[in-house]
């Protein structure tokens, strides 16, 4: 059997919803870590993975993907994850919350976004981030009102909205910016928390 092999930097936002993934679906893998901090992204070897330099890249049942939503889309379809509901417009209302952070937010707090944009400097970076990931938050937070209130988004077990979610929660810290106006979202952050495929998955543990 193939082995599963994620190509992943710890703080990686992308990376870290791939581990979450992985960990709630029980599928051993393996990981090899890019280091972002030293230009290893941008060396030949990863640039023959993925030709972006970016990760993760995913090694699995014999093929290599890339592209963190595309990524948990197979995951979804191949492991009957459920990590979306079967209901088409659920399920499309739990892909628009996903989407609010992992296509609108975390794309310009990537931190080579924000050094080019800023210079990478304080306090310039840390108002960039600021800028941007406390309203995404406090739209993900308006935009869960089209869901029922619970332990996760769609039901008893948590999938794409939370696997979204953490990452994003986990740089909000990094950067010191506050959502305790947002209670469905701490609640979310405190019901993920408990969980060991969330726990497994945090920057620090691995």
């Amino acid at each position: 059997m193939t082995e599963t092999v994620l190509w992943d930097y710890p703080k990686s936002s992308a990376s870290y919803r791939l581990r979450i993934a992985l960990n709630l679906l029980g599928e051993s893998y393996l990981i090899e870590t890019v280091n972002l901090l030293d230009g290893s992204h941008r060396g030949g070897d990863h640039l023959a993975r993925n030709p972006q330099g970016l990760v993760p890249v995913l090694d699995i049942d014999g093929q290599r993907l890339t592209q963190s939503l595309a990524i948990l889309d197979y995951l979804n379809e191949t492991r009957d994850a459920g990590f979306l509901p079967q209901d088409p417009t659920l399920r499309a209302k739990t892909r628009a919350l996903a989407m609010s952070l992992a296509v609108d937010v975390h794309p310009v707090c990537n931190l080579s976004v924000m050094k080019h944009a800023t210079g990478g400097e304080e306090p310039a970076r840390t108002d960039w981030m600021h800028h941007f990931i406390a309203p995404g938050l406090r739209a993900f937070e308006a935009l869960l009102t089209g869901f029922p209130e619970g332990d996760f988004v769609n039901g008893e077990t948590p999938g794409l909205a939370e696997i979204c979610l953490i990452p994003q929660l986990y740089n909000a810290n990094r950067w010191g910016v506050s959502y305790e106006d947002c209670p469905r979202i701490e609640a979310l952050e405190a019901a993920c928390g408990a969980l060991p495929a969330f726990q497994d998955a945090h920057p620090d543990k691995v």
